[in-house]
């Protein structure tokens, strides 16, 4: 038996959208001088750990949340001073597009570069001074159910299971949270949200969802070579033609620069690594000059959900909601995801509060979060960039990069026609045999690296005495089918060298080495098979990233 515990509300994974949640809801409370009680479950070992993003922040969400945030100290430090965009040709050449060229929604004056990891941790601090609980270090590993169907809750992970599923010494069995409301802000992919979308066929009425890998990396540079406020992104080399993608790389404070490569994840050759990818790209001129002669010192990677408006799901349920990157709230064509994810949690707040106030004892399904919803800002903002991710996806960079500018600029996201791409991006992956392996130069130690490495400085953990996270449905289709047909791409897409073929007298060895996993969620996406499923380790286990 386990304990639990009860709550008015129960919100899982303390990111831009979760902790926006928790905070309008006390707000609300205060306001109405109404008893509420409010729980965060975090897994990771402190608020931010698990956090990875560019990222150029949007303030219109924050602004509502809190007017007063620059009084309050909120982590906003570095303002956007200059926007670059270019078009890289090849491992030498680039040219700079000029701004009246660019998609207005790229465009970032009044923007600020921030490490969303340090903003939520700023929002955590200002939810637990309104009296939210949260609880870091707590996976939220089951769904609960009452008798009707209806979500009542999670159950938090149990902790001392070893590897071989027996009760290890220091067993300690998950706690039941109950709640009248269940808020979802897993993020990308979440394993709960996965699951809430098959049971309650979420997605039915959504095109396919659209995911991307994000690889990231925190870089000291020379005081001489730094520019606050300095935005770049680009596309072009080093991907291939029909692999759409793009980079980015932000001069924040204290003489710093992240650096990465987003990489959609519909590709279709499978021999070609993201993590690669991007190790060659910091060798072009563009990328070169801001950080030779400078330090690495930390590294990431996250899947990010980038179907935008075409591939919303229903995001109502018996006894809760989805919201965030859960829900897929991204505007890809600001790479941004940050202001709508919050902006979805403070209206999920308003929906909940509001049937709360009025008696409601939980468990109904929250139709006024979509009404709220489509009157929202959001939605007009999303519904505008609709567009956007089909069209780079049918049409590629170059004429994709065309019909956005004119969307954007000349029609304000309102052309008269919506464009669809309802192909899932595992599904987009042609076999070995029809494409042309890919040979990556051997990393140089001063601007790229391997993977070993890298996985280092994410400060990543686990311990390694529990149950494999990363579940195989059948263990056979690795080397019998993906193997065979694809070359078992997950060698590749995997940012971290999770996943491994090694030769052996008897033959290839499917090797999966958890304890390296970053929880991008990149195999449960892009396995062609859908062999993989990921579902969460231990508590406190995964990356720790201090300022990402």
């Amino acid at each position: 038996m386990r304990e639990s515990m009860e709550f008015d509300v129960v919100i899982v994974g303390a990111g831009p959208a979760g902790l926006s949640t928790a905070c309008r809801l006390m707000q609300q409370a205060q306001t109405h001088e109404q008893e509420l009680t409010v729980c965060v479950v975090e897994k990771g070992s402190e608020v931010g750990a698990h956090i990875l993003s560019g990222a150029v922040l949007e303030t219109r969400a924050l602004d509502e949340l809190f007017p007063d945030w620059k009084e309050q100290g909120a982590p906003l430090n570095t303002p956007v001073t200059e926007d670059q965009v270019y078009l890289l040709k090849n491992a030498e050449k680039g040219s700079r597009i000029p701004n009246a060229l660019v998609p207005r929604t790229m465009h970032n004056q009044g923007n600020y570069i921030v490490s969303l990891g340090n903003l939520c941790r700023w929002l955590a601090e200002q939810a637990e001074a309104l009296g939210v609980d949260i609880f870091p270090g707590f996976a939220a590993a089951e769904l609960l159910y009452d008798d009707q169907g209806r979500v009542k809750g999670i159950a938090t992970g149990d902790m001392g299971v070893t590897a071989d599923g027996e009760q290890g010494p220091n067993y300690t069995p998950g706690m039941e949270l109950h709640a009248k409301y269940t808020i979802f802000s897993e993020g990308c992919r979440g394993h709960l949200g996965k699951e809430l979308s098959q049971r309650y066929n979420l997605q039915a009425e959504a095109d396919s969802q659209h995911y991307g890998l994000g690889i990231k990396e925190l870089w000291d540079i020379p005081a001489e070579q730094h520019q606050p406020g300095l935005v770049v992104h680009g596309s072009g080399w080093p991907l291939e033609a029909d692999t759409s993608g793009g980079f980015f790389l932000y001069h924040t404070d204290n003489t710093q620069v992240v650096v990465g490569l987003i990489v959609d994840l519909n590709y279709t050759n499978p021999y070609l690594s993201p993590y690669d990818e991007f190790q060659r790209l910091k060798h072009h001129p563009v990328l070169k000059r801001h950080l030779e002669g400078g330090k690495r010192v930390s590294y990431g990677a996250r899947a990010i959900t980038k179907g935008g408006y075409n591939s919303l799901p229903k995001m109502t349920f018996p006894g809760g909601l989805l919201v965030g990157c859960d829900a897929g709230t991204l505007n890809f064509s600001k790479i941004k995801g940050s202001h709508t994810a919050m902006k979805s949690g403070m209206l999920a707040a308003e929906a909940v509060f509001e049937a709360l106030q009025s008696g409601d004892q939980g468990g109904s399904e929250l139709h006024r979060y979509s009404e709220l919803f489509k009157q929202s800002w959001l939605y007009d903002e999303l519904y505008r960039s609709r567009n956007f991710g089909p069209a780079m996806h049918r049409f590629g960079q170059m004429l994709g990069g065309a019909f956005n500018y004119i969307d954007q600029n000349w029609f304000a996201g309102r052309i008269p026609l919506t464009l669809h791409d309802n192909h899932p991006d595992h599904g987009r992956m042609k076999p070995a045999s029809e494409c042309q392996p890919i040979e990556y130069p051997k990393p140089d130690g001063k601007l790229s690296f391997d993977k070993l490495s890298s996985v280092f400085l994410s400060n990543t953990n686990h311990e390694e005495d529990q149950p494999c996270h990363l579940k195989l449905s059948n263990a056979q289709i690795p080397l019998q089918q993906n193997l065979t047909r694809f070359a078992e791409p997950a060698q590749r897409y995997c940012p971290a060298g999770v996943y491994e073929v090694i030769d052996e007298s008897a033959g290839p060895r499917f090797q999966i080495n958890a304890q390296n996993c970053l929880h991008c969620k990149t195999c449960d996406i892009k396995d062609p098979a859908q062999n993989i499923t990921w579902v969460t380790p231990e508590g406190m286990g995964g990356p720790n990233y201090p300022n990402m």
